[in-house]
């Protein structure tokens, strides 16, 4: 793959300390006359890319029939990730898979959709990959299909509800979703109440890639919001499980065969950056639950500085998601769990 520019970044080091082999290009996203802001374009398998920084993180997997994506990032950034697509391969999109409602996981799905091609056959849609389709009532004739779980399409079209373009045209229920596209196995995994109600992992069975949505997200604390029906406990039943498809590598071997883990935000992870992201989470959990069992009060709590061992790495003081935001949702969820029993 003939790349813009290889540069030893940040992300690259640690893809290199970790065995990977991968390359990965500077991409300048033109937010405005003004600024510009920047992300890369990580491969981490022949025919599998992360790109990084244009909101939450976007799997890009390529093969014979065109480009299954996993997230799609900001809706300012589209454009931007739409001409790094292009540039990876002429092929188009034909399938999106949401692994929530995040925003800054499914903004750009209406871009990417219109201008793909639905795998199914329909007449329309672009087939060149060069245009973009405008009509409001092609959704879901001929465009690109964009999968998610039931609970993702309602918090789409609930009470405060994103554009209608951005919805999953294709819905699944239960545990999971399976299907084989581009030679490969993709299994869509339910994980239910973790970081909202509607989360899936995304397993790329012959490539070995799991990508997470912010169920993993290693710039802060996981992003636990009860209101959509994320909890604590979820969060680590969903983390015990990711690591259950993740396979590690042999510790002896330089660049072994292993499971790579695209986050939600952050750099490409393996079993032991999952396994210590979830050993953090589970000893926040416990020391918060050891809190709340001898009847202290949030206030008290948060005086008590439960994250003190991990929130330089983890924490924030300011932004959509505070340290203090994780505290409070861990506490009121043990305290819920306590009421009960």
């Amino acid at each position: 793959m003939n790349m813009n520019r290889i540069r030893l970044s940040g992300v690259l080091a640690v893809a290199i300390i970790l065995g990977i082999g991968a390359s990965t290009s500077r991409v300048l996203a033109q937010q405005s006359s003004e600024s510009r802001e920047e992300f890369e374009v990580i491969q981490l398998r022949p025919d599998v890319y992360m790109i990084a920084g244009a909101g939450g993180n976007i799997a890009v997997q390529i093969g014979p029939i065109g480009v299954i994506l996993v997230d799609t990032g900001s809706a300012q950034e589209a454009d931007t990730v739409l001409a790094a697509i292009k540039r990876l391969t002429n092929r188009p999109v034909r399938y999106i898979i949401s692994t929530s409602a995040d925003p800054d996981h499914v903004g750009g799905n209406e871009k990417f959709s219109r201008a793909g091609v639905t795998i199914l056959g329909g007449s329309r849609g672009n087939a060149s990959f060069t245009e973009d389709v405008t009509k409001a009532d092609d959704l879901n004739r001929g465009l690109a299909t964009v999968l998610a779980h039931e609970d993702v399409l309602a918090r789409m079209s609930g009470p405060a509800p994103q554009p209608l373009e951005r919805w999953p045209t294709k819905v699944y229920t239960g545990a999971g979703y399976s299907m084989s596209l581009n030679g490969e196995g993709i299994q869509v995994m339910h994980q239910p109440a973790a970081h909202s109600d509607g989360d899936s992992f995304v397993v790329f069975r012959h490539a070995d890639v799991v990508v997470t949505g912010d169920i993993v997200d290693v710039n802060r604390f996981p992003v636990i919001d009860p209101r959509i029906g994320g909890s604590i406990q979820g969060e680590i039943d969903a983390l015990n499980r990711l690591l259950d498809l993740v396979i590690p590598p042999f510790p002896l071997a330089w660049q072994a065969a292993r499971t790579y883990v695209i986050p939600g935000h952050g750099r490409p992870l393996d079993y032991a950056d999952v396994e210590e992201y979830r050993d953090m989470v589970v000893i926040v959990r416990d020391v918060i639950a050891d809190m709340v069992g001898r009847g202290m009060t949030l206030e008290q709590v948060k005086a008590a500085n439960p994250t003190k061992a991990y929130r330089k790495r983890y924490g924030a003081d300011t932004g959509s998601w505070t340290t203090d935001m994780f505290v409070e949702a861990v506490f009121n969820g043990l305290t819920a769990v306590k009421a009960t029993k």
